[in-house]
């Protein structure tokens, strides 16, 4: 592999293959570094439902997969062009939006994964699956798989999700998550015997994006392919204290039953698409505080994507925040180069953090807009269609690449000051770090 002129044979590790492992290995290879990235699954499955992709991240991937790659993931995506917000009760239409507002083109998460897959391997990056990371030396720095092996790099990436192994080495403890107090119900299915039902008919003739909202929960309904497949999510406040004792999981079986607890006043139309699906999901949706830091002692173990800026359904930017962190990181490295690793990651995190949590805590603000609205109205109070739109918008114009190249001097620059002194200024002041301090 040829290698770029700063960092001649800089070899990456990246933990992880799912959306953010990957885009991060196509920003790696697109700076010219020798990547490779690691999967503890053996394959993968067509899991989840649905996930938004933003301009803010479709534009990079552009550059890193070309014009093909562009046009097959936006053509994974619903070709709505307006989304509807409405009222519980009875459907009544709140507000609308361009669907580009909301999240992009929404697909099945699997479809954009397997697509990302792909374009890795098409780069000539090697995913390395059913090898499982069970320890890591980060001075080396180098991962031990599970059969023994240790494979030695210079950067090691932790992309590695939700319960991320590599966070607990950069945090130097186990953190737990905690409840956020809200709870999905989740389920995808083919939507074919839906269009038997006349109720049913306005959601599954055409793709389609609509969003109920009433007192403390939502359902977001997703129709896809002319109807083909179908998405609703239930959000809802958690009302039971056994429920914030379930751990986060992708994969709890919901019960219907609940689910038919939760709708009660609901529109008949979305309540005749919920009595008609076969199962579900039940998603505790888990929160985590920010992060002190993402990078570890040595500087050389730096986390990436849901291990350190996890986002909330009602975000829609999970994925293309990891997209853009990745790319942040991948330029990073490229202008640090190759003997001066810490300067790159010590100056990603802080490139990055304003931005993504800006990016989460627009999601908490959307949630609690729609499900305090209706209280407004049941005093009399019409509702502004501003107050509960979605306002991502400013965050899709964003290049992460131009806007690190326009700020790497004076952020890298802060940061070699701080690693002169040995005084690493947190991210965010959590009670631990304050109490060091």
């Amino acid at each position: 592999m040829e290698s770029t002129a700063n960092n001649p044979h800089m070899k990456v590790v990246v933990i992880g293959a799912g959306l953010g492992g990957c885009a991060c290995a196509l920003a790696l290879k697109n700076q010219g570094f020798e990547v490779v990235v690691y999967e503890k699954l053996r394959q993968f499955k067509r899991l989840g439902d649905s996930l938004g992709l933003g301009e803010n991240a479709l534009k990079l991937l552009r550059r890193w997969g070309g014009q093909q790659l562009y046009d097959t993931l936006t053509k994974i995506g619903n070709q709505a062009e307006l989304m509807q917000i409405r009222r519980w009760q009875d459907g009544k239409i709140l507000a609308q939006q361009p669907l580009m507002d909301m999240a992009g083109y929404i697909g099945h998460r699997g479809d954009y994964h397997e697509v990302f897959l792909q374009a890795v391997r098409d780069a000539g990056i090697e995913i390395l699956m059913n090898h499982e990371i069970v320890a890591f030396d980060e001075d080396e720095p180098s991962v031990t798989l599970a059969d023994g092996q240790e494979v030695t790099a210079d950067v090691v990436i932790g992309a590695d999700g939700i319960k991320s192994r590599a966070r607990e080495l950069v945090l130097g403890f186990k953190d737990h998550p905690r409840s956020s107090g809200y709870s999905c119900f989740r389920a995808y299915f083919p939507g074919s015997h839906l269009k038997e039902d006349p109720l049913c008919k306005d959601l599954t003739d055409h793709n389609c994006v609509n969003i109920w909202i009433g007192d403390d929960t939502h359902v977001v309904q997703n129709t896809l392919r002319g109807g083909e497949e179908f998405n609703w999510i239930l959000t809802r406040k958690i009302s039971h204290e056994k429920d914030l004792e379930i751990t986060e999981s992708w994969f709890q079986e919901g019960d219907m039953n609940e689910v038919f607890k939760c709708i009660g006043g609901l529109d008949e139309r979305i309540v005749a698409a919920i009595k008609k699906t076969p199962n579900c999901l039940d998603w505790k949706i888990c929160y985590r505080d920010p992060l002190p830091t993402w990078v570890s002692k040595s500087h050389k173990v730096v986390l990436l994507g849901d291990s350190c800026h996890p986002h909330l359904p009602t975000s829609a930017q999970g994925a293309s925040q990891a997209a853009e962190s990745s790319a942040v990181l991948a330029i990073c490295l490229k202008l640090a180069g190759r003997d001066n690793v810490a300067l790159a990651t010590r100056t990603y995190e802080k490139l990055r953090f304003a931005r993504t949590r800006q990016s989460q805590t627009n999601g908490e603000d959307l949630r609690d807009r729609w499900h305090s609205a209706l209280k407004s109205v049941n005093e009399g109070i019409e509702i502004d269609p501003e107050s509960i739109k979605m306002r991502n918008r400013p965050l899709y114009a964003f290049d992460a690449e131009a806007d690190t190249m326009q700020r790497w001097n004076t952020v890298s620059s802060q940061v070699a000051e701080e690693l002169k002194t040995g005084n690493i200024s947190p991210l965010f002041e959590t009670r631990a770090t304050a109490t060091v301090a």
